[in-house]
């Protein structure tokens, strides 16, 4: 009787989620894949199911990294609204590691690619990225009630040009923008809203 093939599943799971950040939904073949995570066609197909369930397994996992990033900057109480947005956004493009910086956003690459996608994958893209606004669009209200919005402009319209200048930030990171550049770019963008 063969014994079943051990493998640790969490590592598994972020090598597959670095592979598909890394080269996209269609570039990452499934030998890729088995190269990445060091698992056979089988163990995949059997613990993982197939090429969507494993993405889709991969998709859950980045959005868990989100979950935490949204915690310590947007979800923090203790930061005013402001400096909420600034910090969430610039850690996650200008202040990121290199190697995670060249990559931009699993969610934005994907929207990049999603006419590759199918609906489902599609819609999931959808509802991750829905989330990111909700939450900015949290603190971009506490902006409007405390009258720091630019004038005219409402807690939704700054949401959605965040949310715009956040995805544009991530391609200019994925295109080589320094650090530097990253961050005047953020300014630039935030003093567009702001008051």
């Amino acid at each position: 009787m063969a014994r079943p093939i051990e493998f640790d599943y969490d590592n598994v799971l972020e090598n597959a989620m670095q592979q598909f950040w890394r080269e996209g939904y269609e570039t990452s073949s499934v030998q890729k894949l088995l190269d990445a995570t060091g698992i056979n066609r089988g163990t995949l197909y059997n613990s993982f199911g197939d090429k969507d369930i494993f993405f889709t397994l991969c998709v859950d996992r980045y959005n868990e990294k989100l979950k935490t990033a949204i915690d310590a900057t947007l979800g923090n109480s203790k930061l005013s609204a402001s400096d909420a947005i600034e910090a969430y956004m610039s850690n996650l493009t200008s202040l990121a590691p290199a190697k995670q910086r060249v990559m931009g956003c699993l969610l934005v690459n994907s929207v990049c690619e999603s006419i590759n996608l199918d609906k489902n994958m599609q819609k999931l893209i959808r509802k991750s990225l829905n989330t990111v606004q909700r939450a900015l669009q949290s603190r971009t209200r506490e902006l409007e009630k405390a009258k720091q919005l630019k004038r005219g402009m409402k807690a939704d319209q700054a949401a959605e040009s965040l949310m715009n200048l956040l995805q544009g930030l991530y391609v200019s990171a994925r295109n080589g923008r320094s650090p530097k550049q990253l961050n005047e770019t953020l300014k630039t963008g935030l003093n567009a809203i702001k008051k």
